[in-house]
């Protein structure tokens, strides 16, 4: 069964939001009020601009797009996707992080300004490398330099390999829902999108060096040009430098790679921008709002926002975030395929878990490996749960909290489900193993016994959740299960807590009543502090230094499974591993 998307398709009611938003704390609401303060500055001038502005401080937005309408043009998002590689989390990132960002937007205004998200990939960019995780490398070892969209896909699935990528990405894009509009830099280029653009950049031409040429090196500056021809000899695309330039005809002359000169127009496809004017093209041309980038771009953006200037536009609003990492803290690469995929999240986590995980701290590097995933599941239940209790039963005593600060507020666009799940996924992991559970079935028999109404069709979360606990823990917790053997004062304190557990009465299902006897035992046996007691707990009867609340286990064990355990433990039957 697929899993149900994250939420962004959700059509949250969105009125009244205003003054929420406009002091929510989370870095989505900051990104939409500076936002919002560029359409200002960038939209409307003098009068128009103060008494806009007035209004909207008011949070009469509504009143302020009407007063001026040119404020309620739609506002672009955009994300950039280099189709060079099979796409990865950090692709999905980009996107989701500026969705999150866009309905901040539409929050703080109450939906008057309309806006959307383009999706673009740079599938005109020359193969540069052959990518690492494909298969048929030496087929697209032939088609180094041209176009990804005039490289052989080495799936054999799609006209082209840039193609092949394409739908990847718009696959998983649509899969989580999101709302977003998709253009592809060849179909531009061809299309005459960017005509406009490139006789102006032609026109422009020493402007335009005047910004790259101090940026790059000495042998790179004596044969840079921003046109990139694609040569009509092998159809590759050439770094080689403009010869000779014609605005008043649109062309450039440029020496081909059989090393005769040609004239070819900028326009119609028949070349590409180097990749920082390329970047300042659409942001001219599209007339581009908000697009964020990594950290390790924030020069980039600063000379592509020159470049866009020269070009007659306005630079977007942005953000930088750190990168992502893997496990041996790398940077993740598409051409690597280092990291984790999204497929790969997906068998082990619920996918709103990797959406939380994109929220939090976007300003620090993050690692994407498969032992963030049982964090962020439990993280984004906890806040999900805290969100629901806020809005149902409320503390009249204690201080108002805006509901927006939380971040499953944004993971769902405005619209977080009603239901969490009863039961962790840190506890399904250490269910699944003290009760050997390869099935399902088996783990719901378990959690029925502790929520006799609960189902897989009451609680799709947790259904969802006992899937990802099975595959967790067969091919990451099972591996590097260590049982060891208690010492003499373990066992003494374990033979205790087997008695006060038998003491118990057998249906007793209250985790607090079983863990406050799990705390008695092990001050009793004089553990300090009392971390070492769960600590040998969980590595004599569970083969792993951590856990879930003890006494959470038990109840959904069970306190005759759980006794049958502890009795082999404490009889040799798990040998140290």
């Amino acid at each position: 069964m697929t899993p149900p998307r994250a939420g962004f398709t959700a059509t949250p009611m969105l009125n009244g939001l205003s003054s929420l938003a406009r002091a929510a704390k989370p870095w989505t609401f900051e990104q939409a009020r500076n936002l919002l303060a560029r359409l200002l500055r960038v939209r409307l001038d003098g009068e128009a601009r103060d008494m806009a502005a007035a209004l909207i401080a008011e949070g009469r937005v509504a009143e302020a797009v009407a007063a001026c309408p040119e404020l309620g043009q739609p506002v672009l998002f955009q994300t950039g996707y280099g189709a060079s590689g099979l796409p990865h989390i950090g692709t999905f990132n980009e996107v989701a992080r500026t969705t999150m960002v866009r309905a901040a937007f539409r929050a703080l205004t109450e939906e008057a300004i309309p806006t959307r998200l383009l999706s673009f990939s740079d599938d005109m960019d020359g193969l540069r490398k052959v990518p690492e995780n494909v298969p048929n490398q030496d087929l697209l070892a032939l088609d180094l330099g041209k176009p990804l969209t005039a490289v052989r896909d080495p799936f054999g699935e799609q006209p082209s390999f840039g193609e092949y990528n394409n739908v990847r990405m718009r696959a998983f894009l649509d899969d989580q829902g999101f709302d977003y509009e998709f253009l592809s830099s060849t179909q531009c280029y061809r299309s005459g999108l960017f005509d406009a653009q490139l006789r102006l950049m032609l026109e422009r031409f020493d402007a335009v060096q005047a910004v790259m040429l101090p940026t790059l090196g000495p042998e790179r500056q004596a044969t840079y040009s921003p046109f990139l021809p694609i040569s009509p000899t092998t159809g590759r695309v050439l770094q080689v430098p403009t010869l000779e330039r014609y605005p008043d005809r649109g062309t450039i002359v440029f020496e081909d790679e059989d090393g005769v000169c040609k004239e070819t127009p900028v326009t119609g496809g028949a070349v590409k921008l180097q990749w920082k004017p390329d970047w300042a093209c659409r942001w001219a041309a599209f007339a581009v709002d908000y697009e964020m980038a990594g950290k390790d771009l924030i020069e980039s953006v600063k000379v592509s926002s020159r470049i866009c200037t020269i070009l007659g536009g306005v630079p977007p609003e942005g953000f930088n975030f750190e990168l992502f990492l893997d496990q041996n803290n790398q940077k993740i690469s598409k051409s690597k395929g280092n990291g984790l995929t999204l497929e790969e999240w997906r068998r082990y986590g619920p996918p709103e878990s990797l959406v939380y995980y994109l929220f939090q701290s976007p300003r620090s590097a993050k690692k994407l490996y498969f032992d963030v995933i049982p964090r962020a599941s439990d993280e984004y239940l906890q806040q999900l749960d805290a969100f629901n209790a806020a809005q149902e039963a409320p503390d009249p005593n204690a201080p108002a909290r805006n509901p927006l600060d939380n971040p499953v507020w944004s993971v769902h666009g405005g619209a977080p489900p009603a239901k969490g799940s009863p039961v962790s996924f840190s506890l399904l992991l250490n269910l699944v193993s003290a009760a050997n559970a390869s099935d399902k079935a088996i783990l719901w028999g378990f959690i029925q016994r502790q929520f006799p109404d609960a189902s897989p069709a009451s609680e799709p979360l947790l259904d969802r959740l006992t899937d990802h606990a099975i595959h967790y823990y067969e091919d990451f917790v099972a591996p590097a299960k260590r049982f060891r053997a208690p010492d003499a004062r373990e066992r003494a304190a374990m033979e205790d807590l087997l008695a006060r557990l038998a003491a118990l009465p057998e249906d007793c299902r209250d985790g607090e009543t079983i863990q406050n006897e799990v705390y008695a035992a092990g001050k009793a046996a004089g553990f300090e502090p009392l971390r070492d007691w769960f600590t040998a707990l969980y590595e004599v009867l569970l083969g792993q230094s951590t856990g879930p609340r003890f006494g959470s286990f038990v109840a959904i064990f069970g306190l005759t499974e759980t006794r049958a355990l502890m009795r082999r433990a404490l009889d040799g039957a798990f040998a140290p591993t």
